[in-house]
């Protein structure tokens, strides 16, 4: 992508209204033989240097490394911003002398997480109704083709993965997980991990009463305790409408909300 069109702070906006998460560095202070002017900034996503420079070379691939580090930390939202000073010498392993002083400000992902695993017609009706909200959609699923008919967006990102049950562990804790693959025997390895040590914020499955009943006696054979087998949301979705896929995933995105709703405050959600 080309910069050229857009300034430093058009590129942060779109950062942030993409819901993207970043880390401006600013140089506050320099003494000795540093490649650019005190004021100068960047942005560093997770895939790097996004634009901008504070100087290049070794001192900005430090704090470009720096910044990566902070936006890997899974608490990302409660990082606070922070001042770093380097000696070229000692810490960037320059062999002129100096110091750099950097600012690091840390922009978390304010987007409403969502993770759906499977992309089948309940997903496809569902992904749609989802997009025009401020959330952040990933959907798993091992068959290409299935996640080929979702329509591109910047808000979703399509993951083909083999094996869903690992993609749990990508996932951070302010996620909300929704499990809908092909049946009972996709769902139960996923749901296994995700109601494992980390504790996300919502996990649903998609299912009858009597799946709910069924996958719950196995996930507690499997060794997930009775109360954490309890917070699955199964069957998914407020009991209003019929069995057509499209109502389906309102009577879904409707419990969704409610349930944002009700952690709002705790985990810092956008309105």
């Amino acid at each position: 992508m080309s910069f050229a069109a857009r300034s430093f702070y058009e590129e942060l906006v779109s950062l942030e209204r993409e819901a993207v998460p970043f880390v401006l560095v600013t140089l506050v202070e320099s003494l000795g033989s540093v490649p650019q002017d005190t004021g100068a900034k960047m942005l560093v996503t997770e895939q790097g240097l996004h634009v901008g420079t504070v100087g290049g070379g070794r001192v900005e691939a430090r704090a470009m490394a720096f910044a990566q580090e902070i936006l890997a930390m899974s608490d990302l939202a409660q990082q606070p911003p922070r001042f770093v000073n380097w000696s070229l010498k000692g810490d960037v392993g320059m062999t002129c002398g100096g110091s750099v002083k950097f600012y690091f400000e840390p922009h978390p992902r304010n987007a409403w997480p969502i993770a759906i695993f499977g992309a089948g017609h309940i997903a496809q009706a569902l992904v749609p109704v989802l997009l025009p909200l401020r959330c952040s959609l990933t959907c798993f699923d091992s068959r290409a083709e299935w996640l080929a008919r979702l329509t591109p967006h910047r808000q979703l990102k399509l993951v083909h993965q083999a094996n869903l049950g690992d993609a749990v562990e990508t996932l951070r804790p302010a996620t909300f997980i929704l499990c809908m693959t092909q049946g009972h025997q996709t769902d139960r390895p996923i749901l296994e991990r995700a109601l494992g040590p980390k504790r996300f914020r919502f996990i649903g499955a998609i299912g009858s009463g009597a799946k709910a009943t069924i996958l719950r006696r196995e996930l507690i054979a499997a060794g997930i305790s009775a109360e954490r087998a309890a917070e699955l949301h199964c069957p998914l979705g407020l009991p209003f409408g019929s069995n057509h896929p499209h109502e389906i995933a309102l009577s879904i995105a409707a419990q969704l909300l409610v349930e944002r709703d009700k952690k709002r405050d705790e985990v810092g959600l956008p309105n």
